[in-house]
């Protein structure tokens, strides 16, 4: 895509640089209206910026980083009145609020201020998490929710005699890591300052409604903890207790009671509020702020759209991590109400990204709403369904699977049965980039071969995925299904009718011939069969008999179409997956084993992510370009 480096609509050049010294807890009328000031400006910018993402389509989070304002200002003043004494990073735990990262940067000098406008955009290198080497200014990369501060307690380690900021939230906090890091912090007596926006909200809703007795207070308290809650908008208020937490001696949250999205009307207090705002709002607020330059920069922002035409699918996309929720839906009407109690659903705070919410309207009685506790929800599940007859669903990313290994491994220990739909697979769409990439899914089979049997399925598109469920949902074992962030188009035969239409079975561990071949096979899964297939049918085009085949089923081997691929000049495994880990780096060792020795390739997700949407696929070399490019290469 294009990159803008049209003049910023907002002039940041007006932000008072400030220095305040934390052993004076008492703002003058001066430096109090300089907070303001800045607070207002940063706010503004933010809500600008980050509404770019939702006229481009990319996403984005403002709500959080928006909050989070006040406290960031007065950090900000801290190092730059005594930096000696900090480590001058605004190290943050919830990697979504990245805007306060790269806002920060513009302020410092260290990024343009017009690039802001590409936030999240392809190649703009402003991807959803902060990416240390990546961006300009940004100073740490934050991974996924919650994995900070048990990092920077060993940042804390390393400069004994500097104080540690972490911003928070009342969601990350959920996260188990952190009730370890609390423990070391307070065992070694570290100087880590937590400052926690706790307004509670996370995606799937209120933790006073789902989680009952969740309190950050009495959490951080009994790990040993001092903790200083008050008004996050009260702003002397809020520096007393920043001010407090600087001036004594380990570790000190500083919590920060506030609603979501505080004074947008419409959005203030909402779950909505943690994603990317609005247009519609954003232009309203931006407005009554006055900020007609910003107001009419978003106005003329054009929605990038994918111009390429794939042949081999139909007009028809389906969004398959939905189409898991229904599909589900639909298997347990067909039960009697006693038979489903045999089935417990345990979400993990992503019940509207994973297909979830269709299951926990139609049958809120099997639900748990689990919060942001991921190794715990699973095991929650796994525990469920060890008893025969009985079977726990989980569900959250796939980027989250690796969090979840040994818990997977205990699961297998005990004979569980569970069924996993883990979202967001592979790099389709993900402008949150390389650290929510969910490419090392292969890592859910790591039983021995004697271990109780684990399946790995990742249905091509809508029909197949409900296919799948209904083929698999009363499965014993431990069963992954995966699906994309983004829709994918219907795939056809042929003749031009649904692949995986009416009278399709679903049979797992059967590989499925897309398309015949005489040239070699490529073989493939999801969101990158229909890459393949396009590839295929060009390829044929220009005279290069290339076949395709499906697999669905990942890691179990279908020693027939094994044999026929094996015997064809080439094979070309093609998956967004890791290239170290995917199912390239164990299908070349499959043909081995049997004495098969085609050529042999391997296209995967092999380096740092470039933001945006479908533009990841190309990036990566895995379009249907760079599929024939290496067919071609192949058939030479």
């Amino acid at each position: 895509m294009t990159i803008t480096t049209a003049p910023f609509p907002i002039d940041i050049g007006s932000y008072k640089p400030l220095s305040l010294d934390p052993t004076n807890p008492t703002l003058t009328d001066e430096q109090r209206e300089t907070l303001k000031a800045n607070i207002q400006l940063c706010r503004d910018t933010i809500i600008f910026f980050t509404a770019t993402g939702a006229a481009r389509g990319v996403g984005g989070h403002t709500g959080g980083p928006y909050d989070t304002v006040p406290e960031v200002m007065i950090l900000d003043a801290f190092f730059r009145g005594a930096a000696e004494k900090f480590v001058p990073i605004f190290f943050d735990e919830a990697g979504h609020r990245v805007a306060t990262q790269y806002l920060m940067a513009a302020i410092a000098g260290e990024l343009p201020v017009e690039r802001l406008v590409n936030y999240r955009a392809a190649n703009s290198h402003l991807p959803g998490h902060p990416e240390l080497g990546f961006t300009p200014g940004v100073k740490f990369s934050s991974g996924r929710l919650g994995h900070m501060w048990p990092y920077i307690n060993g940042v804390a380690m390393a400069n004994p005699d500097k104080l540690v900021f972490c911003l928070g939230s009342d969601g990350s906090q959920q996260e188990g890591n952190d009730a370890e890091a609390a423990r070391m912090a307070v065992a070694q007596n570290l100087n880590v300052k937590l400052i926690i926006d706790d307004n509670d909200v996370t995606i799937a809703g209120h933790p006073s409604d789902y989680l009952k007795g969740y309190d950050l207070n009495k959490t951080l308290t009994g790990h040993g903890l001092t903790v200083l809650e008050g008004d996050g908008e009260d702003l002397d208020s809020l520096y007393q207790r920043i001010c407090q937490a600087a001036t004594t001696e380990g570790p000190i949250a500083v919590i920060n009671k506030r609603k979501m999205s505080v004074g947008i009307e419409g959005l203030e207090g909402s779950t909505h509020g943690h994603d990317v705002i609005p247009l519609k709002l954003a232009i309203e607020y931006l407005d009554a702020k006055g900020r007609t330059e910003a107001v009419n920069y978003l106005k003329d922002i054009e929605k990038p759209k994918q111009s390429y035409t794939f042949m081999g699918v139909s007009d028809k996309m389906g969004s398959n991590r939905n189409v898991f929720g229904e599909s589900v839906v639909s298997v347990l009407k067909g039960m009697s109400e006693e038979e489903r109690k045999n089935h417990l659903f345990v979400d993990s705070d992503l019940e509207g990204s994973c297909g979830f919410k269709q299951i926990h309207d139609a049958f809120p009685e099997r639900f748990v709403s689990g919060g942001i506790m991921e190794r715990g929800n699973f095991s929650a599940a796994a525990g469920f369904g060890m008893e025969a007859g009985k079977q726990g669903i989980f569900a959250t990313f796939s980027a989250f699977l690796e969090m979840c290994i040994s818990e997977i491994t205990m699961a297998r220990l005990n004979n569980s049965n569970v069924l996993c739909h883990f979202s967001h697979a592979g790099i389709d769409d993900m402008a949150d980039n390389t650290c929510h990439f969910g490419i090392n899914n292969m890592f859910a089979d790591n039983g021995l071969d004697d271990g109780y049997e684990t399946r790995l399925y990742f249905p091509a598109d809508a029909n197949q995925m409900k296919a799948c469920v209904e083929a698999v949902f009363t499965q014993t074992g431990m069963r992954f299904i995966f699906s994309t962030r983004s829709k994918v188009p219907i795939l056809l035969d042929s003749n031009g009718n649904e692949f995986f239409g009416e009278g399709y079975k679903f049979t797992p561990g059967k590989d499925e011939v897309i398309r015949e071949g005489t040239a070699g096979y490529i073989v493939s899964f999801g969101d990158a069969l229909y890459r393949s297939l396009d590839a295929v049918e060009r390829l044929k085009q220009q005279g290069i008999d290339v076949g395709l085949i499906n697999k669905p089923t990942l890691n179990v081997i279908d020693e027939d179409m094994l044999q026929k691929v094996g015997s064809a000049p080439f094979v070309l495994v093609v998956e967004a997956f890791n290239r170290r880990t995917g199912l390239g780096s164990r299908f070349g060792s499959w043909l081995l084993e049997r004495g098969l020795t085609p050529k042999f390739g391997y296209l995967a997700t092999h380096q740092e992510g470039c933001g945006g949407l479908w533009e990841q696929f190309p990036h990566q070399g895995i379009d249907p370009e760079g599929i024939m490019s290496k067919v071609k290469e192949l058939a030479s």
